[in-house]
C-alpha cells in the first residue's frame, strides 16, 4: 500500500481544524492554519467553521480564522454571510473580529447597505420585539448580562429558541466608522445614553468613534452637552475628554488649552457629585493654572468621590506642594474614606522634600487600618529621603503583615535605605509568584548587595 497523499494529510488537518474550533481552542486553529487547514473548511452542518465560531460568540478563534484567510462575505445558503451572522447577533466584539480591514474598500456599496440596515433595524427594534417578531413568541424574554469583550458587557437576550446579544447600537456605530459614515453627534450621543452605563458597548463605542472624529466641529458638538440637564450626558462628555486625552494625537491639537479653560470652569460649575468628580479626574491628567484653587475649593466637598481627586490638584511635578495645598493634604490624610486617604499618599510620594509634618503623617498613614493606605503610605516613603529610625521602624513593622505586598514595600524601603536587616527582610517577604516579572521591588535586594556586598559575587 503506499503512502498517504497530500489530499488525505490536508483533510486531517482540516478535521482537526473542526474539532478545534469546536473546542474554542485559538492556539492549535492558528497552528492548523499555519500548517495548511482550509480556513473556510466545512464543519459538521456544512457550513464554514467561521461560522460556528460566530455562533458560539468565539471573537478569538473568528478573529484568527479571518487572519488565516477565513472569508467572511462566503454566500451562505440561507443568503447570509459570516459577516451578517455577526451582526445579527448582535456582539460587537464578534462583528469587529470578523470585519477584517479596510472593510470600505473590500465590500461594494450594496454590501455595506445591507449590513448597515441589518444593524439598524435590530437596534430601532429592540432585541426582544426582533426576537419576538421572528419567532413568534409571546412569553417574556430571559435576559441576563454579559462581557462582550475585557472591558464591555451588553445583554443576552434568549426567546422563542433564539438568543441574541443586544449591542447592535454599537455595531452600527462601529460599522458607520468603518465605512467613513459620519453620523451626527446628536446620534451617537443617543446611542450612548439610551444605556447610561459607561461599561456598555453601546456608550462605549460611541464615545471610541466620536474621540476618533479629530475634528473641531466634532469637538465642539460634544462638549456642548456639559450643559445638558441630563447628568448622563455630561458623565459622556468627561469619558468623550478622557479617550481624547490618552490617545495618542490628542496633544497634536490646538485646542488642548481650550479644553483646559473648559475643565476648569466646569469644575467650578458643576453640581452633580458623580459627573463633578469625572470632570476632576480629566482635569487632573495634567497640571493646568488655576488647578490648585480648584482643589481647594472641592477639599471638603461632601461626597467622597468629589474628594477622592482633590489630592490629584495639588500633584506638581518635581516640586512640593505650596503651604495651603499642603495644609488640605494633610487635612484630608484624616479624611473617613479609605480611598482619599490612599490619593494623598500619593501625592504626597511625589513632593521633592518632605516636610516633618508630611512624614509624620505618611507615618501615620503606614499604620491605617486600610491595606491599600498602608501599602500607598510605604510607597510614599520608599524613596531614601528619610533615614531616620522612624522610618526605618516603620518599614520593619511591615515585615509582620500577612499581605505579602505590604511585606515586599517594607523590605524594599529597607534596602533603598541600606539598612542591615535587608537580607532577612527580603527572606520573610517569601516566594514571588507571577505577576512580579516586571516589578521594580524584588531587585532592591540585588542593589543592596551590590552598594553593601561588592566583594561577593
Amino acid at each position: 500500500m503506499g503512502s498517504p497523499g497530500y489530499g488525505s494529510h490536508k483533510e486531517s488537518r482540516d478535521t482537526r481544524l473542526v474539532s478545534a474550533v469546536r473546542a474554542r481552542n485559538a492556539d492549535m486553529v492558528r497552528a492548523l492554519l499555519e500548517e495548511g487547514a482550509d480556513p473556510d473548511a466545512a464543519g459538521e452542518d456544512g457550513l464554514p467553521v467561521l461560522c460556528a465560531a460566530v455562533t458560539a460568540y468565539d471573537e478569538v478563534v473568528a478573529e484568527v480564522l479571518v487572519e488565516g484567510g477565513a472569508d467572511q462575505d462566503q454566500l451562505l445558503p440561507d443568503g447570509m454571510t459570516p459577516l451578517l451572522r455577526a451582526v445579527d447577533l448582535g456582539s460587537p466584539a464578534m462583528v469587529t473580529a470578523v470585519l477584517g480591514i479596510e472593510p470600505r474598500l473590500r465590500l461594494p456599496q450594496a454590501a455595506r447597505e445591507r449590513l448597515l440596515a441589518l444593524a439598524r433595524k435590530w437596534y430601532e427594534m429592540g432585541a426582544t420585539e426582533e426576537l419576538r417578531r421572528r419567532t413568534g413568541a409571546s412569553g417574556p424574554a430571559e435576559t441576563f448580562l454579559v462581557q462582550d469583550d475585557e472591558y464591555n458587557h451588553v445583554d443576552q437576550v434568549s426567546l422563542g429558541g433564539l438568543t441574541v446579544r443586544a449591542g447592535h447600537g454599537a455595531i452600527l456605530t462601529l460599522l458607520e466608522w468603518a465605512f467613513r459614515i459620519l453620523a451626527p453627534v446628536d446620534e451617537l450621543m443617543a446611542r450612548a445614553v439610551r444605556y447610561p452605563d459607561e461599561d456598555h458597548v453601546d456608550w462605549s463605542a460611541s464615545c471610541f468613534v466620536l474621540s476618533q472624529r479629530r475634528s473641531k466641529e466634532t469637538w465642539s458638538a460634544v462638549v456642548a452637552f456639559r450643559h445638558h440637564p441630563a447628568p448622563a450626558h455630561r458623565r459622556f462628555v468627561t469619558c468623550f475628554l478622557w479617550t481624547r486625552a490618552i490617545s495618542e494625537s490628542a496633544g497634536l491639537h490646538s485646542y488642548t488649552n481650550e479644553e483646559s479653560q473648559l475643565l476648569a470652569a466646569w469644575a467650578v460649575q458643576e453640581t452633580d457629585s458623580e459627573v463633578l468628580a469625572k470632570v476632576l479626574d480629566v482635569y487632573n491628567g495634567d497640571e493646568h493654572p488655576g488647578q490648585e484653587a480648584v482643589g481647594l475649593r472641592h477639599a471638603e466637598h461632601p461626597d467622597p468621590r468629589v474628594r477622592r481627586e482633590v489630592p490629584y490638584c495639588f500633584h506638581t511635578y518635581g516640586t512640593s506642594p505650596t503651604p495651603a495645598a499642603t495644609a488640605s493634604l494633610l487635612t484630608l490624610a484624616r479624611d473617613p474614606d479609605s480611598a482619599v486617604r490612599s490619593a494623598v499618599c500619593t501625592v504626597l510620594g511625589t513632593a521633592r522634600d518632605l516636610s516633618p509634618e508630611i512624614t509624620q503623617a505618611l507615618l501615620v498613614l503606614i499604620r491605617d487600618l486600610d491595606t491599600a493606605v498602608r501599602a500607598s503610605a510605604a510607597a510614599a516613603l520608599s524613596a531614601p529621603r528619610d533615614r531616620t529610625p522612624a522610618v526605618t521602624d516603620a518599614f520593619a513593622a511591615l515585615l509582620d503583615e500577612d499581605d505579602q505586598q505590604l511585606r515586599l514595600e517594607g523590605a524594599y524601603g529597607l534596602a533603598r535605605r541600606d539598612d542591615p536587616r535587608t537580607e532577612e527582610a527580603y527572606e520573610r517577604v517569601g516566594p514571588l509568584g507571577p505577576g512580579f516579572e516586571h516589578d521594580h521591588r524584588p531587585g532592591g535586594l540585588w542593589a543592596w548587595r551590590r552598594r553593601n556586598r561588592p566583594d561577593q559575587p
